[in-house]
């Protein structure tokens, strides 16, 4: 006998900090606002509200470019101690509901409700009743996806957002995932949504196409992942006890750079955006790691342990400087530009809170 689909939803708070903010302080509400560093700093964009959307501006955006596309927003500091607490409150409804729930950050997690009873077995109606216990309970609004596996789980979260709730069925999955475009798909980002744009990829359709010996060639180890998601299938579980090992974030120029200082510059932006993931996460990270991919393709990484948990500091801009050493910046151009952060911790609450002051520059 055939097993019966799996039920997964997936949570993902709209806005989270912003709403959180906009919750606190009536005066904020239905207007810009923007919680990360100040647009005078070298800051990031942590969250925007969604008025703030309209304009252009996400996450992870420099504050200062966030201003120059919406000078009229609210820039307010992040309260980690706030949202944390938001975020302990909707796990502990989750916990009330499902058994099995993997949070990925402070606002968004899996649920695997394959098992459950409730509401006649209907993981939809669940996911309902969770986003409504959601805000009765913290007065936000949550999205949720429901689907027969992460992938497109996730996926769903993200129509009809703010306040979504999309079902995809096993028998709607293989067809939805053919009509979506490449770039709407979760965890392929720009350097690959461009590279497979080169190969003709344009929708599931076209990624579904290629044999997996081929994708494996061009794309390695992912390969086999891009070989399933295109057929709407992706056999991993909800794991309640996932352990992250590192954060990562890495961009892909327009045009090859070769100017040091530039680079340096780039360097010091992914690991603010970095720091900005693992403040979420309540994590403290002792090894730093930047990669560089050359024109020629060729690439290298270079990392260091550090005693003392890694922040946004001098030292750390020091650090940076010194890894670049013997590496070939300054005379060969460089396409790709990568920071990991590792030997991750659960943070102590006195040095995060240095750390996230530091990192936004909030004064």
């Amino acid at each position: 006998m055939e097993a019966a689909p799996r039920k997964i939803i997936h949570i993902d708070m709209d806005a989270f900090y912003a709403a959180v903010e906009q919750r606190d302080h009536p005066e904020y509400r239905y207007k810009p606002i923007i919680v990360g560093g100040k647009p005078d700093s070298r800051g990031v964009v942590a969250t925007c509200s969604y008025e703030a959307r309209q304009f252009g501006v996400h996450s992870a955006m420099p504050s200062a470019h966030a201003y120059r596309l919406c000078p009229q927003a609210i820039f307010v500091k992040p309260r980690f101690d706030v949202y944390r607490e938001a975020s302990e409150t909707i796990r502990s409804i989750f916990a009330r509901y499902c058994e099995r729930f993997e949070p990925l950050s402070l606002d968004e997690a899996y649920l695997d409700v394959s098992d459950s009873e409730l509401y006649q077995g209907s993981a939809t109606l669940l996911a309902k009743h969770i986003k409504q216990e959601i805000r009765r309970q913290t007065q936000l609004v949550a999205s949720a996806g429901i689907s027969y596996n992460k992938f497109l789980a996730k996926i769903a979260s993200d129509l009809g957002k703010p306040d979504g709730l999309y079902l995809i069925t096993p028998e709607q999955g293989p067809a939805f995932v053919e009509n979506l475009a490449i770039g709407k798909f979760h965890g392929i980002g720009r350097a690959t949504e461009q590279k497979m744009y080169d190969l003709g990829i344009v929708t599931g359709k076209d990624l579904k196409q290629l044999p997996l010996a081929e994708l494996q060639r061009h794309f390695g180890k992912a390969g086999q992942h891009y070989y399933n998601i295109a057929r709407g299938i992706d056999p991993r579980q909800v794991n309640a006890n996932r352990a992250r090992k590192s954060v990562g974030i890495e961009t892909t120029f327009d045009h090859d750079i070769a100017d040091q200082t530039t680079i340096l510059r780039y360097l010091q932006d992914l690991l603010e955006k970095a720091l900005v993931r693992l403040a979420e996460k309540q994590m403290t990270a002792y090894t730093l790691t930047v990669k560089i991919k050359y024109q020629n393709f060729v690439q290298i990484t270079r990392g260091r342990t550090l005693a003392e948990p890694i922040s946004d500091s001098p030292t750390t801009r020091l650090l940076l400087t010194d890894l670049l050493k013997n590496t070939g910046i300054g005379t060969t151009k460089v396409r790709l530009l990568g920071v990991t952060l590792s030997g991750l911790e659960n943070g102590d609450s006195r040095l995060r809170q240095y750390r996230q002051m530091d990192l936004f520059d909030l004064g």
